[in-house]
């Protein structure tokens, strides 16, 4: 199950810079996580300083 990014997010890019996978970019509010490349690992989830990325439903 891949990783999701909510509106608490900053946009401080943290979370991309962590991703083994490459699956973080920024969007148009806040950064977003391309849901098929997401290796689900929990990297950017460990790394936000806002707590703003969960586990996707």
């Amino acid at each position: 199950m891949a990783y999701k990014i909510n509106d608490g997010c900053v946009s401080c890019g943290a979370c991309a810079g962590a991703c083994p996978a490459g699956a973080i970019s920024e969007g148009p509010e806040h950064y977003e996580i391309d849901a098929e490349a997401c290796l689900d690992c929990g990297t950017c989830a460990a790394t936000c300083p806002t707590g703003s990325i969960e586990q996707a439903e």
